[in-house]
């Protein structure tokens, strides 16, 4: 070393010139020194911002540049920090837009599809895929034609989101089974489509309900009104002088008055019971004595209609969760019915049993008196030898109003089924018949044991 410091003192001393230039050789390595520096500095830099970028670009929003240059290279970092903020917070706002239309298209009642530009479904909601019968979640990626599966319905959908279209609406029955619905379809800008569906098959049943209805009752009322007022003019027109005759008169104007109020009673009564307003008054219950009780008030009209009225109600049976007065006017219909459709010399047999649901949904009746499953249930029966019920006929007789043929010249007011029905189903329970034509009816009330609760609609012939 100190040999290479005196060869250097040496070469400098030989020329004065010299010290000169190899500062300035000097100062030059130094600036490529740090130029090399600053140049790797700036790459690294660079390539950090890069794959910054690249994570931003994969939705990796929540990552951040450190670069606290104070150049070009730091600005663009924080540049590129600002904007993934941005982008964060645009990202979420169109989550929770996505998520609350998500929520309003699957509680939608109205069905809903997306078709791709090629006639393939992006999307379809809950309520679309039950109106169309179609099981849950199978309905993306499948040709709109597949999943509509109705002529009439795919060559509408396919008229609205033509070329030249602009969309349109209709209504139809479609579908398997058939359903009332209104279509709205039309072409989106992209080229896909939009289809709407909206089922009123409910809403149209409802109005064929209220159409009937305000027509039986005024058939029901009509009938017996215009009785009345024939027999207030024949009275006017002298049959008062004759009071033999203006009794029966007076007796005939009496009769159709007490129709009438039994049918407004009825009304009255079914509507109280089919708006919830007629509530139950359950208590604990002796099933006998309500059965006895329904049996004794029709006693007398059963005896002059030649017809023999029996009572069989198992010894055994618990104590059921009943509203008594509205279970024995369920049962005084059913007797009345019976009586009404029953030849003279025939037979009515009311009873009442436990029984335990089978696994078809239908019921067991157990034997009195046996030792065997405990009955979940409680069956009252009133079964007659009378004329019977049509098999076609069955699944309706529970319908206000209705009547079956061999009904239509007995008389009654078409109600006291419909409140069978509907008492039934308030305390949770169902009514069905057995008949076959000519051969007589039974009539069958379930009730259950156990705690109070609602049933769906009856099952006929079950």
């Amino acid at each position: 070393g100190v040999l290479a410091a005196g060869a250097v003192a040496g070469y400098l001393q030989a020329d004065p010139g010299r010290p000169a230039l190899v500062a300035v050789l000097l100062v030059a390595l130094a600036s490529l020194g740090a130029g090399a520096l600053l140049a790797r500095s700036s790459v690294r830099e660079v390539r950090d911002l890069a794959a910054a970028a690249q994570r931003m670009a994969e939705g990796k929003l929540d990552q951040r540049i450190r670069i606290d240059s104070p150049g070009e290279v730091g600005a663009l970092a924080r540049a590129l920090n600002a904007l993934a903020d941005q982008l964060r917070t645009v990202a979420g706002d169109a989550d929770e837009e996505r998520s609350a239309l998500s929520a309003v298209l699957a509680n939608m009642d109205d069905g809903v599809l997306i078709l791709s530009a090629d006639g393939r479904v992006i999307l379809a909601n809950p309520a679309a895929e039950r109106i169309l019968q179609v099981p849950e979640g199978q309905s993306p990626g499948r040709s709109f034609v597949e999943v509509l599966r109705d002529h009439e319905l795919v060559q509408f959908v396919r008229d609205c989101l033509g070329a030249a279209s602009t969309g349109g609406a209709r209504m139809m029955d479609a579908g398997l089974p058939r359903r009332h619905l209104r279509i709205q379809a039309r072409p989106l800008a992209d080229g896909r489509g939009l289809v709407v569906l909206q089922d009123l098959t409910e809403i149209r049943r409802a109005e064929t309900v209220r159409r009937d209805f305000v027509a039986n009752v005024s058939h029901e009322l009509r009938t017996p009104l215009a009785s009345l007022k024939a027999l207030v003019e024949t009275l006017q027109d002298g049959a008062l002088d004759d009071p033999p005759a203006a009794r029966g008169f007076l007796e005939r104007m009496s009769v159709e008055v007490d129709g009438l109020t039994q049918l407004v009673r009825e009304l009255l009564e079914l509507s109280r019971i089919e708006s919830g307003r007629a509530s139950l008054h359950v208590a604990s219950a002796d099933v006998r004595s309500v059965v006895v009780a329904a049996a004794e008030r029709l006693a007398a009209q059963a005896d002059r209609a030649g017809l023999d009225l029996a009572v069989d109600v198992a010894s055994d049976l618990p104590p059921a969760p009943l509203d008594s007065d509205k279970v024995q006017q369920a049962l005084i219909n059913l007797i009345h019915n019976a009586v009404k459709f029953t030849p003279p010399g025939g037979r009515i047999q009311v009873s009442a049993q436990g029984a335990r649901v089978r696994l078809d949904g239908g019921f067991e009746l157990l034997p009195a008196e046996v030792a065997g499953p405990v009955p979940t249930h409680v069956v009252l029966t009133v079964a007659d030898t009378g004329v019977g019920v049509p098999v076609e006929e069955q699944p309706r007789i529970f319908e206000r109003f209705y009547k079956a043929d061999k009904a239509r010249s007995g008389g009654g007011t078409g109600l006291g089924l419909a409140i069978v029905k509907h008492v039934a189903e308030a305390h949770g329970g169902r009514v069905w018949v057995e008949s076959v034509e000519g051969q007589g009816a039974t009539f069958r009330i379930a009730l259950p044991l156990g705690p109070l609760a609602r049933a769906g609609p009856p099952s006929p012939n079950r």
